[in-house]
């Protein structure tokens, strides 16, 4: 399987909010009510990704035949939060039927390159704890440095959130 990995331009803001809403219904599904993933809009996606695509590095991952099958988004971090950290891989998201080739590493490394450009040396990202993608983040010599309950959270079922951090993302790849 043939694989391009190229920054994200506005025009790809339609294929990744279908690869991001089809991926949290996929992947989410046993985490997240099904109330929230009813709701969750491919046009409210879009517009959401018009705004950050020239703000932030974001990559996407085209198969043959040119489809945005997978994408990755990360920059410096918006929040004061775990303040050692100063970057977030803001979000990586890949098609179920794409998963486990060896594309998330491929979507990951050009924002490591990007910040490490930018004399960026340390990230976090935040991930379901129950999201087998959590092993991924470990593969990659993430520590988990927090465990924190969502705004998921229902009365009859916690959600939590797994932080994990990099002191020093050059030793990433």
């Amino acid at each position: 399987m043939h694989m391009k990995i190229r920054k994200a331009t506005a025009i790809d803001a339609k294929g990744i909010a279908k690869v991001q809403v089809d991926t949290w219904r996929s992947t989410y599904n046993n985490i997240v009510s099904d109330e929230y993933l009813a709701q969750l809009s491919y046009d409210a996606r879009e517009e959401m990704w018009q705004k950050i695509i020239p703000i932030n590095s974001v990559y996407v991952a085209e198969n043959d035949q040119g489809e945005i099958i997978g994408f990755s988004c990360g920059g410096k971090k918006n929040s004061e939060e775990y303040p050692k950290y100063k970057s977030e891989l803001f979000a990586i998201y890949i098609l179920q039927d794409y998963q486990k080739k060896g594309i998330g590493k491929l979507l990951v490394k050009p924002i490591v390159e990007d910040l490490i450009d930018e004399e960026i040396y340390s990230m976090i990202v935040y991930v379901f704890e129950d999201n087998p993608a959590t092993k991924f983040y470990e593969s990659l010599g993430g520590k988990k440095i927090d465990r924190l309950h969502t705004e998921f959270s229902t009365e009859e079922k916690k959600v939590y959130e797994l932080v994990y951090g990099w002191d020093d993302i050059r030793q990433i790849f």
